[in-house]
Parts: C-alpha cells; sequence; structure tokens
C-alpha cells in the first residue's frame, strides 16, 4: 500500500468534510478506493459497504497528499501551508458520510 488515511476533518458538515491521505510511495491513485461500512447488531463491523468512491486514474508522488471531500467541487491541486502538492477530489454528495 503506497498511500495511508492520515485523518478526517469536519465530521458532520458535507460541505468542508474531507478525509486526508498521505502517499508513502509512488502510486496511480485510480488502483484505490475509500469505503465506509456498516455496523452488526452486536456492535462489529459488517462487509456491507455504504458509501464508495473509486478514486480516477491520477499518477502522485511520495510524499504528495490526497484529500477526497464529502461535498460539492471540482478536483483540483493546490500546495499545502507546508508547500506540500495536494491533490484534491469531490465526491459531489449533498450529505456527510463521516
Amino acid at each position: 500500500m503506497n498511500i495511508e488515511i492520515i485523518s478526517v476533518h469536519n465530521r458532520g458538515d458535507a460541505s468542508k468534510e474531507h478525509v486526508l491521505l498521505r502517499v508513502t510511495g509512488d502510486a496511480d491513485v485510480g488502483r484505490y478506493l475509500l469505503s465506509d461500512t456498516t455496523f452488526l447488531g452486536n456492535g462489529k463491523i459488517s462487509n456491507r459497504l455504504r458509501h464508495v468512491f473509486w478514486f480516477p486514474d491520477k499518477k502522485v508522488k511520495k510524499g504528495e497528499l490526497v484529500s477526497l471531500w464529502t461535498g460539492k467541487g471540482t478536483d483540483t491541486e493546490a500546495k499545502s501551508a507546508q508547500g506540500v502538492k495536494v491533490h484534491r477530489f469531490f465526491w459531489n454528495l449533498a450529505k456527510p458520510v463521516w
């Protein structure tokens, strides 16, 4: 795995909610998806997926960041405050996921 989840920001607000991921080795983000599951009655995690986002094909380099925003927007690239390239993707959902 060349991409790892770092954190979830602004949970519960679809317009600001996003997951931040770090690229740990050169990769094509299009080989990854992000999803959440449901829970069983006993509190254990099920294998039923609720929300699934399959990233589009795009080369990313070690040290860069990827963010998946729950709300509406247009995929872009930006620089973080520390000067790191951030690949921003938008799920275009109306309701929060996380």
